[in-house]
């Protein structure tokens, strides 16, 4: 119920054992490392010993544990449809991560144990026609191999279609995802990855690809659409200073693209090492077709790319933004909603540049935002900005005061907002994603205003409803649905004390032993009172459905007259919040029962208690609904008077649907229904809505794809995955 950012803080452990990189069998490489330490010529000997890739654990140096680079996959990739983690440790393991059990991070596979088995069978030669190489013993030969699976950066692609052939010969689009993996020595592996990644099983390939480019620093996914056609190719800066594009060819990926041949966006070796690279799609207003914009720090300057398909082919427009920054730009990062690029340095000044296009070209329009305003003296060392654009992250530290650095350095992650209240509500309305969870930096922004003003804002309630009563969206609804649930929330009494600090009291007293402080009863009932309205609060927090702590959580006040009103508006929005939920839920129902109708041919049992969810749509006399009530007719006479009721497991007697939370028997044994296909949860494990707002069953081996597929589906209230 706080005003402040909701912050759940992770972390993914870095691996105590040392990485070592597989150049050869296990005892000439231990017999080729005691001969380079030992050698008699410096060159080779010093050379070896002071390389930390040689050497990972370091022995009297300090151990390379940590991390040194990670990158998010799209949203959808693991198996709840969140986002993967690639990290890359100091000692050059990359691995990938998932978060399966909400805040618990496992590693799915090691990618550079992976390629290190591969480059050994293929005697480390990319291809077959390559002429054999000297032997592990010969010093450049051992550098060659340890440079050629050395990751420098790594960077997700979107997600693509590919097609998959099953035994019967029918063809099914699967969802895959290619991860490019930059080395030491200019090389690039493009993994792909069957979705949802599960592990080691749901690599597809791995192709390795020549850059030609020398040392080699960044790399970033150019992904351009044209007339419905996407293209792809992998951009690669030096830290010398060239930047190029180059071809990624993939083989039965649907509507996918490439070019013809690498294309120089900067070739002047100019010493102006390539920091960050990022890529933008806009649409050009005078050309009147979508174009791409490549961005790159270099140095103190911003180097720009525009890119775009005409008739005449893929024209290139590229200049440098000069006068930013008078230290080199240590961290670059990009809105990709609106094309704003935000840039800093060490010295605590960040840069908002947005792109102005021209009749030709376009030109940037920057501005400076001094983090000394707003954090005091700082430096800076990384900056990003949350998927929507309403936070900037900024990592500091203490700055100089009094012309002196700080003794001790303290890393911290500040959050500068970027947007209004009122542009992330507009946003929120015309937003072409329609999912609350992927906006969920722009909701944060209006939760934090609700709960400030206590009241939702006319012109965002007309213009809502506006949009409801226009097309309907179930998206429109579950807006007002958390609307609805945040106002409630600031009505009520905030809690007298921190909700996570731990109680030190303790909760058992023996009556004997304190003589005159009344009954045993009323001391029990006190405490469970107060654990009972902390537990609301915490729940309600949380995003809990209201109509399960709405009487918990009232406000107690000793004045009756000035609790009265409160108690009546509490009931009148819990009204709303409960009509809106009941719209969400019938929705649904058709959705489901849309899918048992297309899906069976002859009177089945589905296992979804299709006439209970039919009784119960039709329950309601002030519901009228002609689609729902065609589509039950269609069905009821497919059934053919045949029910199919579900029976509890405990006593064989009928669960009734009476109620879409909960079915309960005869003998008064309660299961939870699933919100995804309303079938009663009978077993001791079920999913969780990232909110906590449903419970949804494990889908099992012999349910059909359809019943899979449902189950795979977000939240109906708050669009959170399930887990």
């Amino acid at each position: 119920g706080g005003q402040e950012m909701v912050i759940h803080r992770t972390a993914v452990p870095a691996p105590s054992a040392a990485c070592h990189l597989k150049v050869g069998p296990k005892k000439e490489v231990a017999e080729c490392k005691e001969k380079f330490a030992s050698s008699v010529d410096p060159t080779v000997s010093q050379a070896f010993m002071l390389d930390r890739v040689f050497n990972p654990e370091g022995k009297s140096l300090p151990p390379m544990r940590g991390f040194k680079y990670s990158s998010w996959s799209p949203l959808g990739c693991d198996a709840n449809g969140r986002c993967l983690l690639a990290a890359l440790t100091m000692d050059n393991r990359l691995t990938i991560h998932a978060n399966l059990n909400r805040l618990q991070w496992v590693q799915l596979v090691d990618l550079t144990e992976i390629y290190g088995e591969r480059l050994y069978e293929a005697s480390y030669k990319l291809s077959k026609a390559d002429a054999p190489r000297g032997e592990l013993g010969d010093f450049s030969e051992f550098q060659r191999r340890h440079s050629m699976q050395t990751p420098v950066r790594m960077e997700w692609s979107g997600i693509c279609t590919t097609q998959q052939v099953k035994h019967n010969n029918e063809c099914r689009d699967v969802g895959s995802v290619l991860l490019a993996v930059l080395f030491e020595n200019g090389n690039i592996a493009v993994w792909q990855f069957q979705l949802p990644f599960l592990g080691k099983e749901s690599i597809t390939s791995c192709n390795t690809i020549e850059s030609g480019i020398n040392s080699p620093s960044v790399l970033s996914w150019w992904e351009y659409e044209h007339n419905n056609r996407k293209m792809s190719g992998l951009i690669v800066g030096s830290a010398f200073g060239p930047v190029k594009i180059l071809p990624v060819n993939l083989k039965a990926v649907k509507g996918y693209f490439t070019l013809r041949q690498p294309v120089v966006l900067w070739q002047e070796m100019d010493q102006l090492p390539v920091h960050s690279i990022k890529c933008i799609p806009l649409y050009h207003p005078y050309q009147k077709c979508s174009c791409s914009l490549v961005v790159a720090a270099r140095g103190a300057y911003v180097f720009w790319c525009l890119l775009l398909i005409s008739k005449a082919g893929l024209n290139v427009h590229n200049s440098h933004v000069t006068g930013l920054h008078s230290l080199p730009i240590v961290s670059m990062t990009a809105d990709k909603q609106n094309g704003t690029v935000y840039t800093c340095s060490s010295d605590g000044k960040v840069r908002q540049l947005i792109p102005i296009f021209t009749d030709v070209a376009l030109k940037f329009e920057h501005q400076l935002i001094k983090l000394s305003e707003v954090f005091g003296s700082v430096r800076t060392h990384g900056i990003a900005v949350s998927p929507c654009g309403a936070y900037l992250a900024v990592i500091t530290t203490e700055g100089m005061t009094n012309g002196l650095h700080p003794v001790n350095k303290n890393y911290q992650v500040q959050f500068v907002t970027l947007k209004t209240f009122e542009e992330a509500a507009a946003q929120l309305l015309e937003s072409s994603v329609q999912n609350l969870f992927r906006q969920v930096d722009l909701t944060d922004l209006v939760r934090w205003k609700i709960l400030k003003d206590k009241h939702i804002p006319q012109f965002l309630q007309e213009a809502l409803d506006k949009k409801i009563e226009s097309c309907g969206s179930t998206y429109f609804w579950r807006f007002k649905l958390f609307l609805l649930r945040i106002l409630y929330q600031s009505m009520q009494k905030a809690p007298s004390e921190v909700m996570w600090r731990p109680s030190h009291e303790d909760a058992k007293v023996l009556i004997s032993d304190s003589p005159g402080m009344g009954s045993a009863e009323d001391d029990q009932e006190e405490g469970t009172s107060k654990q009972a309205s902390k537990q609301s609060l915490g729940d309600a927090g949380k995003g809990m459905d209201v109509d399960d702590t709405a009487d918990d959580s009232l406000p107690q006040s000793s004045d009756i007259g000035g609790r009265e009103p409160m108690e009546e508006k509490l009931l009148e929005i819990q009204a709303h919040i409960e009509a809106v939920e009941m719209h969400l839920t019938r929705e649904h129902m058709k959705r489901v029962l849309g899918e048992v109708y297309l899906h069976t041919w002859i009177t089945e049992n589905t296992s979804i208690p299709t006439r209970g969810v039919c009784d119960f749509l039709m329950s309601d006399d002030g519901y009228d609904d002609r689609t729902a009530r065609v589509l039950i007719g269609h069905i009821l006479k497919k059934m053919n008077k045949q029910t199919f009721p579900e029976h509890c497991s405990l006593c064989k007697e009928i669960l009734p649907f009476t109620d879409r939370k909960q079915a309960v028997c005869s003998n008064g044994h309660i299961w939870l229904r699933c919100f995804l296909t309303y079938q009663s949860c009978q077993s001791l494990v079920y999913r969780r809505c990232l909110l906590h707002d449903s419970i949804a069953r494990h889908p099992t081996p012999e349910d059909p794809e359809w019943i899979k597929r449902l189950l795979q589906g977000p939240c109906t209230f708050c669009d959170s995955p399930v887990f």
